[in-house]
């Protein structure tokens, strides 16, 4: 299941596999390694044009095999922190 395309997973079809090719991540694997607030931080910092928080919840919900309107609902407020957190960390390390 590792090994599985990021267009096969649940949420997440060509365009999302696209972008995330883009920075490195194709497989299942991949995105589990670096996680959904990773890689959405990472695809903000690569594409001109900001990434739909739409597309953080269908990688989290292509992770927990849950539809993304379902994390979107339940997660939104956690994940919002979480993100808001990794940016406020990654800025730290940054100004190092």
């Amino acid at each position: 299941m590792s090994d599985t395309k990021i267009s096969d997973l649940q949420g997440l079809g060509p365009k999302s596999e696209l972008w995330l090719n883009q920075i490195g991540i194709f497989t299942r694997s991949d995105l589990e390694e670096i996680g959904a607030i990773g890689a959405f931080n990472k695809l903000s910092e690569h594409h001109q044009k900001q990434p739909s928080l739409n597309l953080l919840y269908a990688m989290i919900g292509a992770l927990e095999d849950s539809h993304w309107s379902t994390i979107a609902k339940n997660d939104r407020e956690r994940l919002l922190n979480e993100l808001q957190g990794y940016k406020e960390l990654e800025a730290l390390f940054n100004s190092k």
